[in-house]
């Protein structure tokens, strides 16, 4: 028995001492995988896939997330969250990642509490403590279960889980909110979220996909992988008139290419630990 397998036992004793659960569902991988054994385990009847619409999502994933939940055979319950209305989010400081999870356990422990549920579930995994993540602080306080994390799961393997169980997202890159385009101290608003979101989807029409649009002002700062620098310049006069069009004054690529996280280089390894904790 592989170690991968005994994780996934371990995953599926859990989940069977849960009895009725709500599943935040993003139709990402880790969320995917969280539904899919939780059907199993407990039975259909007794699993809620919640798809929040938020304002910093794009509509197209939300979209997407519902239609794959209910061709899993998936109960699902569409609601929102208005995450601009609460001041510690549009602020858009280190903290905001800590106050938007609090409105979306929130949320969910509210659905739970009203509709008969034991526990909300959501898909954060054993990468997710190696890196910046206040949400996990929102998370415990909420009372919410990672259950991946309680297995002992990592991306890789819930990749391979996922691919096993001829899941449709195995091999899906992850996404982020919108507005991790958008410098901490800068104030969010839907305008911003709009101009990144328009722009990233114009660029990724082009085949120039795994982008991402940074957004600094009057400047647009446009990450692609370093392989696709030559193919984005290709399009650089449709790129520039279309960013001109959005909005942006200046428009530059960033030579360290694609990478996730960049906005939080500027914090600090103190800066982290302390928002994280």
């Amino acid at each position: 028995m592989t170690a991968t397998t005994e994780k996934n036992n371990r995953l599926g004793e859990i989940l069977k001492g849960m009895n009725r659960v709500i599943v935040a569902f993003s139709g990402g991988v880790d969320s995917t995988l969280v539904l899919k054994r939780a059907q199993q385990e407990l039975g259909s009847n007794n699993v809620l896939a919640v798809v929040v619409a938020s304002e910093l999502f794009r509509k197209e994933e939300f979209e997407g997330a519902v239609k794959l939940a209910k061709e899993l055979g998936a109960n699902v319950l569409e609601t929102e969250i208005r995450e601009l209305e609460d001041e510690g989010v549009a602020a858009n400081t280190p903290d905001s990642w800590y106050f938007s999870k609090k409105l979306l356990y929130g949320q969910l422990n509210r659905l739970a509490k009203e509709l008969g549920y034991d526990w909300v579930l959501d898909g954060m995994i054993m990468d997710d403590l190696d890196d910046f993540r206040p949400g996990l602080r929102a998370r415990t306080e909420a009372g919410a279960r990672s259950v991946l994390q309680e297995a002992d799961l990592y991306k890789r393997e819930v990749r391979e889980l996922s691919k096993a169980l001829e899941l449709p997202v195995w091999d899906k890159p992850a996404s982020c909110s919108l507005s991790s385009r958008i410098p901490y101290g800068e104030r969010l608003d839907k305008e911003k979220i709009r101009q990144v979101d328009e722009a990233e989807k114009f660029i990724a029409k082009l085949g120039v996909d795994m982008v991402r649009v940074r957004h600094h002002g009057n400047t647009a700062r446009i990450e692609v992988a370093p392989e696709k620098m030559a193919e984005l310049l290709e399009h650089r006069e449709r790129v520039l008139l279309k960013l001109t069009a959005l909005g942006f004054q200046y428009i530059s690529v960033d030579l360290r290419g694609y990478r996730t996280g960049s906005m939080n280089e500027v914090l600090s390894e103190e800066d982290m630990e302390d928002k994280a904790n």
